[in-house]
């Protein structure tokens, strides 16, 4: 898996740290996403796609192996 962010799209939410804080975190003068894995091990897979899904400004973007 391979995982991208569209900064400018984020809304701040923080529904995708809280789902996989060890692939997100967020900016602290903003909120925006930080990518920290764009390729996460397979553990963080389920994490990651329901983070993609919640996310209300669509802004994570997966790509399957």
């Amino acid at each position: 898996m391979h995982v991208e962010v569209d900064v400018p799209r984020c809304v701040a939410s923080g529904q995708c740290v809280l789902l996989a804080p060890d692939v997100f975190d967020q900016r602290d003068e903003d909120g925006l996403v930080v990518l920290l894995n764009e390729n996460p091990p397979a553990e963080l897979h389920d994490a990651v796609r329901e983070s993609a899904t919640v996310c209300p400004a669509a802004a994570i973007r997966l790509e399957e192996a």
